[in-house]
């Protein structure tokens, strides 16, 4: 059963740093998607990065693109979210969530990840 734990989140003035853990059980292969999503109160749920566990690539919003890195530690099997340069608009629920399978070359949508986990609140003060 796989199993995806988020740590690291925490209240931050805006130019600060945080960086999110995602820590994942119950793979059998090290050959899947994980993405970082968030959802602020009275907005739709947005994908923030993706990294491609086998081949390390990654994806990013544009408003995050340049602020926030995305990585893996794979002997640890989490995924990192480096943010930094922190906006009040940043302020959200983070998710981290996983998609497995083939996707013809193209980054998985979002509803093709299928494990989530709980979340971790991030707020920016200005």
């Amino acid at each position: 059963q796989v199993q995806l734990v988020e740590s690291g989140g925490g209240s931050v003035q805006a130019g600060g740093s945080l960086r999110l853990s995602c820590a994942a059980s119950g793979y059998t292969d090290r050959s899947y998607y994980l993405g970082w999503f968030r959802q602020a109160p009275g907005k739709e749920r947005e994908g923030v990065a993706t990294i491609s566990t086998r081949s390390s690539l990654t994806w990013y919003v544009d408003s995050v693109a340049g602020r926030f890195t995305i990585s893996q530690d794979n002997a640890k099997n989490t995924v990192y979210l480096q943010m930094n340069s922190l906006k009040p608009e940043d302020t959200a629920m983070y998710y981290c969530a996983t998609a497995s399978g083939w996707y013809g070359g193209r980054w998985p949508q979002p509803s093709e990840f299928t494990n989530w986990g709980q979340g971790t609140q991030i707020t920016v003060s200005s």
